[in-house]
């Protein structure tokens, strides 16, 4: 890596772009370090553009691009919304960069050069939509050499929201992952920089996210330990941690080496399904210094770990999502009270339409031997109108029954308030309620079962106004 000096900005494409279903996703231009984000129907991607001539052996990277999808398998090219221009303190190289949600605004956190003291700097960027416009939300770099316990090497930002609301910075590379809080502005430190432990082999591209409780990091690795057989190139390891700060606890390999000799990489559950996007060197023309955005299929095992990526040139099928277009539970997180150790969260949020309550041909949920009232929840990062839930119930005719009753709350912002109506327990049906939109992060299932048995889902549906 090398810095690129460059004396301008450069102009905003406006353009969209369609590109066909396969890997790489767009090949009207290199596009490499993607991170995706999941709105309501769509999954974007935000991707640095490689703009190196072929046979030079240097990054050239002057601009982020945003792509953009239905169906996570035919993606859209919206052009460059911003780049080194955006920030007048910078100077060149528009590095990794990812962007999160918060107070229906997007904080766009990217690795730039800086024009003063130090290499590598992290800055924010600040729009109203996913697609911008993008404006410098800070005015200088938020992370930078002179920031006490800075990584090596600033860049790859990586940002995760928990359920609480707080914010969580990761980055960093030669070997140096750093972590720090966020204030609720998201252009402040709330806090000391902190080295996280647990991280085996870290090189760079840290990806945070989090599943059914459990909070996952992937992150660029170039050991010869099962990782690549050369450490000029790099796979993604991956660790997990029952804290947003950890400690890490090293699981493996999650994606192995590209044809690139970087691997960066995110995740994203899009209508039910889980995605990893990451770059290589496999179109026309493409090279170290000229990569390209893929997408494939993720998927985890029945105690949460996560199986190694395939990666295909033909991409992931279509999936435009299952229950309707306005189903937002597809986009959402699921968590529980209690789920067995045999079952699967993720199964009431998959877009699967049972064909009975004792439909055991895709994943199910139960709660046995837990008795009483347990519940469900899902979680959005922005609030969602929401006017209609629809509950499939599983019954195994063992521990595991219909309901005796239900109920709906949503979160108001500071507790949770009752939604009026029962959300119904009959077998082999989808249960629907409706009731008056409410707009809110979360919405929370209430199960109470029958004395002696426990209650589980097949499927749980919540839909836009």
């Amino acid at each position: 890596m090398r810095a690129i000096l460059l004396a301008a900005a450069i102009t905003l494409l406006a353009g969209a772009l369609p590109a066909s279903a396969a890997n790489p996703i767009i090949t009207s231009v290199y596009t490499a370090d993607p991170a995706p984000l999941v709105v309501g129907n769509t999954m974007y991607i935000y991707a640095g553009r490689d703009e190196a001539a072929s046979g030079e052996q240097n990054f050239l990277m002057r601009e982020w691009r945003v792509l953009s999808s239905t169906d996570a398998a035919t993606w859209t090219d919206h052009g460059a919304k911003a780049s080194i221009g955006t920030f007048r303190w910078a100077g060149a190289d528009a590095w990794a960069s990812e962007v999160e949600p918060r107070n229906g605004k997007y904080y766009w956190y990217t690795s730039v050069n800086g024009n003063g003291p130090g290499w590598m700097d992290i800055g924010v960027a600040v729009g109203d939509s996913p697609l911008g416009p993008f404006t410098d939300a800070k005015g200088g770099p938020l992370i930078s050499d002179s920031t006490p316990n800075s990584s090596g090497l600033n860049i790859d930002p990586t940002v995760f929201t928990d359920d609480d609301g707080q914010a969580y910075l990761y980055w960093g590379s030669y070997w140096g992952a750093r972590a720090a809080k966020l204030k609720p502005n998201m252009i402040e430190l709330d806090g000391p920089v902190v080295t996280p432990q647990g991280l085996d082999n870290f090189w760079e591209a840290p990806f945070m996210f989090k599943r059914n409780g459990l909070y996952y990091m992937i992150y660029a690795a170039n050991d010869t330990g099962g990782c690549v057989t050369s450490s000029s190139y790099a796979c993604q390891r991956y660790a997990t941690a029952t804290s947003p700060m950890g400690p890490w606890t090293h699981r493996g390999v999650v994606l192995g080496q590209v044809s690139s000799t970087t691997n960066h990489a995110g995740v994203a559950q899009f209508n039910g399904q889980w995605y990893m996007v990451y770059h290589n060197a496999q179109a026309s023309g493409g090279g170290n210094f000229r990569r390209s955005v893929a997408v494939d299929l993720l998927h985890f095992n029945a105690d949460g770990t996560m199986q190694r990526v395939v990666q295909t040139a033909a991409g992931p099928p279509p999936n435009p999502g299952g229950g309707g277009g306005g189903n937002l539970a597809l986009s959402a997180t699921a968590s529980t009270s209690y789920v067995s150790s045999w079952e699967n969260l993720s199964a009431v949020n998959n877009g699967v339409t049972p064909s009975s309550s004792a439909d055991r041909s895709n994943l199910v949920y139960g709660n046995w031997p837990e008795q009483g009232t347990q519940w469900l929840e899902y979680t959005w990062p922005s609030a969602k109108p929401i006017n209609r839930s629809a509950v499939y119930w599983f019954d195994d005719d063992q521990g595991i029954d219909l309901p005796a009753s239900c109920r709906l709350q949503y979160w108001t912002g500071s507790a949770y308030a009752d939604l009026p109506g029962s959300c119904g327990t009959a077998a082999n049906t989808f249960n629907t309620s409706t009731f008056p939109t409410v707009s809110t992060t979360r919405l929370r299932l209430n199960i109470t079962a029958r004395t002696g048995l426990s209650t589980g889902v097949l499927e749980w549906q919540a839909f836009a106004a």
